[in-house]
């Protein structure tokens, strides 16, 4: 497929969102809608709209590459989405149930009502930064592969492809937010599950396959083994460690998150807001079978045409391996639908950042929701998630800069032990519900325990005898939290009390 052709196919897809972006705003692009949606959105249209939003563009081509990983992943991944599962079930019957009932706009607000102002500030400030750092690294992964199979054609560089995609992001969320991107998640989820399809069609044609002989010859494959058990339970792929990390890192990055429970928050009434969970976790279940199944028939396809996986830079680049076939093997229809579902993919992730961290902040530290809403903090919204949009080109440009991808990753794993400190501020907020804390010193604790939990992982292997984290050391940085404030901890204060005072 030539450069030009995926260029147009891409104008042509925003213009949609932006048409539609248009049409929604037109009714009202007032805080409200921005924020919350006005608290009106249809519960399936939610749970359909966030698989595209848990999917991201990384997840789109990267679980597929993983399937025929040298390191012999198979489909040990799907192990960390029944975990997955499980901790979208807890977030359903446990968190939403607390959200709904404090009425709350910024999931952080929780924080502020059980332990006070400090430890409400670092709870959206750890939000802020994760969600920043985790966004600007999907999107770079992915920009990255438009660079490489549209953007050098034109001699594009890669500063202004980065800030392209931005700007085409802001140009559909700025004005109604979350009420567009409703929407908006919507076709794009429709768009990635159409490609994933599709995909599996053309490679089951091009290797004479039917469905239930593509699926007895991807069982067959070296590529299907789902569950670990044999394996030392320091191994990585140990399916206990990865139910108990798909578990909790569900709990951390997704309950804690204000990106996707702002989704949540929008459905009229906390029983909508809990069909819309149950749903999206059956599909998000499948959906993720059907990736991996793709890269077993991806391999397969590549195994019988004597395509190699990409090499870059001196390294193997598994995930460069759907978008090579994509691209340079497909016929035109099955490459522009790989194109569709990719830009999908990784736009409704990004969007939905976006708009998320735009109203934490506007929310949590500029209090818009306890304002009158006028039209000076409408224009105040605006330059707020310009400023965002900006920080996002910025990091994606430091990324691109390191260029040294174990650098990458771990600045990315880094970011992501943040969210410990917010499981371990829940955890207390819920279970020692006679306590709270010495509220002015929960930063510093918060700072601590993400260094702590990295050294544990650094030296972990002297610690406990060749044991190797994995996704579970979320829950160790989420316990020495835990612990941490149970040692700032001091007896809840009761109403009662307070009068006698």
């Amino acid at each position: 497929m030539q450069p030009i052709t995926i260029l147009i196919i891409i104008a042509a897809y925003f213009g949609l969102l932006i048409l539609i972006s248009r049409l929604i705003s037109n009714k009202d692009s007032g805080n409200d809608a921005f924020f919350k949606a006005n608290k009106n959105s249809k519960w399936y249209l939610v749970a359909f709209g966030m698989i595209g939003t848990a999917l991201s563009g990384v997840t789109f081509i990267s679980v597929p590459g993983e399937v025929g990983s040298p390191n012999g992943e198979q489909f040990k991944y799907f192990q960390f989405v029944l975990g997955n599962a499980i901790g979208f079930i807890i977030i359903a019957k446990v968190l939403l149930p607390v959200y709904y009932r404090l009425n709350l706009t910024s999931i952080y607000g929780y924080i502020e009502d059980r332990l006070g102002y400090y430890s409400y500030k670092t709870a959206a400030l750890i939000f802020i930064i994760s969600r920043t750092i985790g966004s600007a690294f999907r999107l770079y992964l992915v920009v990255i592969v438009l660079q490489r199979y549209v953007f050098d054609a034109f001699s594009v560089p890669f500063w202004a492809t980065v800030l392209i995609s931005l700007l085409l992001i802001f140009a559909y969320t700025y004005r109604s937010g979350l009420k567009t991107i409703i929407i908006t998640d919507t076709l794009q989820t429709f768009f990635l599950l159409t490609a994933v399809i599709f995909t599996i069609i053309f490679i089951c044609n091009s290797l004479n396959l039917g469905f239930t002989e593509a699926f007895e010859t991807v069982k067959n494959s070296s590529y299907s083994k789902i569950f670990f058990f044999e394996d030392f339970i320091g191994s990585r792929y140990h399916f206990i460690k990865q139910i108990l990390g798909g578990i909790f890192v569900t709990i951390a990055m997704v309950g804690l998150d204000q990106d996707l429970m702002q989704k949540n928050l929008s459905c009229k009434n906390i029983k909508e807001a809990q069909k819309n969970m149950f749903s999206f976790t059956g599909t998000f279940v499948v959906v993720n079978l059907i990736f991996l199944s793709v890269g077993a028939l991806l391999y397969i396809y590549a195994e019988q045409y004597g395509i190699s996986v990409p090499i870059e830079n001196g390294a193997t680049r598994t995930d460069l391996l759907f978008p090579e076939i994509a691209f340079n093997h497909f016929a035109m229809i099955p490459a522009i639908i790989f194109l569709l579902g990719l830009t999908a993919a990784t736009f409704s992730t990004t969007d939905s950042a976006l708009t998320a961290l735009t109203t934490s902040f506007c929310v949590d530290f500029l209090e818009m929701d306890k304002k009158e809403h006028t039209t000076k903090s409408i224009r105040t919204r605006y330059l707020i998630h310009v400023m965002f949009s900006f920080l996002l080109f910025i990091v994606v440009i430091i990324f691109n800069a390191i260029n040294d991808a174990s650098v990458v990753s771990m600045i990315f794993k880094v970011a992501s032990y943040t969210y410990g400190p917010l499981l371990g501020l829940y955890a207390f907020g819920l279970i020692m519900k006679s306590k709270t804390v010495y509220d002015k010193a929960v930063p510093v604790i918060c700072l601590l325990s993400p260094f702590i939990t990295l050294l544990i992982s650094m030296n972990s292997s002297v610690l406990f005898g060749d044991y190797v984290f994995d996704n579970e050391l979320i829950i160790v940085n989420g316990l020495i939290t835990f612990i941490l404030l149970i040692c700032i901890s001091k007896k809840k204060v009761a109403n009662t009390d307070l009068l006698k005072a």
